[in-house]
């Protein structure tokens, strides 16, 4: 890094398990410097302490943003916050990091898109399976799999505790088809690289410990333009199954890639944040026959013993954030990407709500 570079002065936004994760990223990166903590109850306090009690703390974010003068802010709230946070902070000139999803309607994201612009600011959203090197290989395998493909994906966390209180409080303003569906959504999309046309989805709400009309568990489906189809499946709570957790899969005519996360995938891992993002191996399934109809080739197997953690992945997230800033990096894709996958996932809890297919409309519409 240039030596003469001021380190990019953040106010992070909330300190709960990503928030701390960032905060971390940000306290031993030398480009940043962190300019003060904020959260409503305790997290901010006891995240202060992890990093040496060395941080200006703040229960209001208006305050901290008058206080701190930030040259950037991090939002890790909960989404009903991500719109209006985000406003304020490019009012202020601020650079912004936010995590999925980039708002809680795709017209909100859509607003903090053009704020980002307006202000001549980077907007980056958090979607930390682009920076996973096996994510990355598993993409990239897709492609090559010839079209169209068939994408079977899924997190259901049976979640209990301090995660249950989490999802609950989540599940106030997003479902988990929306709130985990971005990533993967983001992920099939990425496959394919063409136009989504409709989606139907059904949910269930499995009980009485969240909104009237809100739905705990929820599965989804795509159709694309190339003829590729790709499913998602989240559900969030105590009753959730372990056994249907982790299935990462894609098909095509040319054989199937698939994520084998033996450890990840294991009892006691679905509501851990850390394993939602551990690949450990990839298996890679050749089509071709002979001509005996027996396969040509054995299944390929890629371990990945020297994956990243989830704080290594927080860490490249954050060193992008910070390029975007130092380089001036264009990344109108990036957000275009991050709105329209939000688009289908709202698109998938509409399905929910009215038992219709729905036509999904061009992001240029």
């Amino acid at each position: 890094m240039n030596k003469n570079k001021k380190p990019i002065k953040i106010l992070v936004v909330g300190c709960g398990n990503m928030g701390a994760s960032h905060a971390i990223a940000y306290h031993g990166l030398e480009g940043f410097a962190i300019a003060g903590l904020v959260s409503t109850g305790e997290s901010k306090s006891v995240l202060n302490e992890q990093l040496g009690g060395v941080y200006p703390l703040f229960d209001d974010f208006d305050q901290a943003l008058e206080a701190a003068k930030p040259d950037a802010v991090c939002i890790s709230t909960y989404p009903d916050t991500h719109e209006s946070f985000a406003l304020k902070a490019f009012e202020k000139g601020c650079h912004v990091f936010i995590e999925k999803p980039l708002a809680d309607t795709v017209e909100g994201a859509e607003r903090v898109a053009l704020a980002a612009k307006q202000a001549g600011k980077k907007l980056v959203v958090g979607y930390i399976l682009r920076h996973h090197p096996s994510w990355q290989r598993f993409i990239a395998g897709a492609r090559e799999l010839g079209k169209p493909l068939v994408m079977r994906m899924n997190l259901n966390q049976q979640s209990h505790g301090r995660m249950w209180t989490v999802h609950r409080n989540l599940m106030k303003s997003l479902s988990p088809i929306v709130d985990c569906g971005v990533h993967y959504i983001d992920v099939m999309c990425q496959m394919t690289r063409s136009r989504p046309l409709q989606v139907s989805a059904i949910g269930a709400r499995l009980t009485e410990d969240i909104p009237a009309g809100n739905y705990n568990y929820g599965q989804l489906q795509i159709r694309f333009e190339d003829g590729s189809v790709g499913w998602y499946e989240a559900g969030w709570g105590p009753m959730i199954s372990e056994t249907a957790f982790f299935v990462k899969d894609v098909i095509g005519p040319k054989g199937s890639w698939s994520i084998v996360a033996r450890q990840a995938g294991a009892t006691g891992q679905s509501d851990s944040v850390a394993a939602h993002t551990k690949t450990e191996s990839l298996r890679f399934h050749p089509a071709d026959l002979d001509e005996t109809d027996n396969f040509r080739r054995p299944d390929t197997w890629i371990n990945l013993e020297d994956e990243p953690d989830h704080q290594e992945l927080c860490n490249r997230e954050q060193r992008w954030f910070l390029q975007a800033i130092q380089e001036d990096l264009d990344l109108t894709d990036a957000v275009q990407d991050a709105i329209d996958s939000l688009r289908i996932a709202f698109a998938c809890d509409e399905s929910v709500r009215t038992g219709q297919v729905v036509i999904l409309p061009y992001s240029e519409d």
